[in-house]
């Protein structure tokens, strides 16, 4: 949103003062009754509207808006200010700041927060203000009996918090959805020059691997070793026998329980795997 008077500005004028200015140029001159540097914050109250509602009412302002308002007493006899507003009311949150002038103490900041319904239950907002009042506003309140205003003038400045946690939380839905959609990518066959190749996922599991019909039947692969296995087998232990028959012709004992041995081990059908490599040397 555009002030009312932007066009009464110089082009490129943007309103961002420090604290101490607010203090020092603003709220001190509308407190002595003298004129701002620029006319550019309204007087208004507001409490009596929902933080949405100003916006609209204010002279200039795009994510921020100021107003000059009064504050009153919650009780009559007392010095707590009263905070509620139309639909809910104004919390404070944190510690008050202390906003210094050529190391002087010039004023006080406080930081509040809006919520929606009745205290103690009320639903917190993304609505921020920062509330200014001058550190000898106390002195000049003229506390008449009955009275309720607590504060002729203090300078509020309005925002609206951006949620960082929508905004995180929609970047980690949109990264869900990326990366499903690169696992189906993974796991799409791709057709090249006729015959079928199968771009496997990063991780797959065993059952995974069976249900694949592309490999042939996993049986079929383990008979295959197992033949292999068992011929270098055989040969290892034929070569080991005669070996022990040129060394002793007299252990005849032992060379028949080495002949039990190979007949024993030419029946044994349990897989056994052994690396070709390894084997050759």
């Amino acid at each position: 949103m555009v002030g009312k008077i932007s066009s009464d500005l110089p082009p490129g004028f943007r309103f961002h003062p420090t604290d101490e200015e607010l203090i020092m140029y603003y709220l001190r001159y509308q407190a002595t009754s003298r004129p701002c540097p620029v006319s550019i914050i309204p007087e208004i109250d507001v409490y009596k509207f929902d933080p949405w509602e100003l916006p609209e009412k204010a002279e200039f302002g795009e994510n921020e808006w100021y107003f000059f308002t009064p504050r009153d007493r919650k009780y009559p006899n007392g010095v707590r200010p009263n905070r509620a507003a139309v639909s809910g009311y104004w919390k404070a949150t944190g510690t008050d700041k202390a906003i210094y002038s050529a190391n002087k103490y010039v004023g006080i900041k406080k930081a509040l927060v809006f919520y929606k319904g009745k205290p103690p239950k009320g639903v917190k907002t993304d609505w921020i203000m920062h509330e200014y009042r001058l550190s000898d506003s106390k002195s000049q309140t003229s506390k008449q009996s009955g009275s309720m205003r607590l504060d002729d003038w203090v300078l509020c400045r309005i925002y609206k918090k951006k949620n960082l946690g929508k905004t995180i939380e929609m970047m980690k839905v949109e990264e869900e959805e990326l990366d499903a959609q690169n696992v189906s990518i993974n796991n799409a066959i791709e057709v090249v020059g006729g015959p079928q190749t199968m771009k496997l996922p990063r991780i797959c599991s065993l059952s995974h691997l069976l249900e694949l019909d592309y490999f042939g039947s996993i049986p079929q692969l383990l008979s295959d070793n197992l033949l292999y296995d068992d011929q270098s087998y055989t040969m290892n232990n034929v070569s080991n026998t005669s070996n022990v028959d040129q060394v002793s012709s007299q252990q005849q004992n032992t060379n028949n329980i080495t002949s039990n041995n190979c007949n024993i081990f030419f029946n044994y059908q349990q897989p056994l795997f052994v690396n070709p490599t390894f084997q050759s040397q």
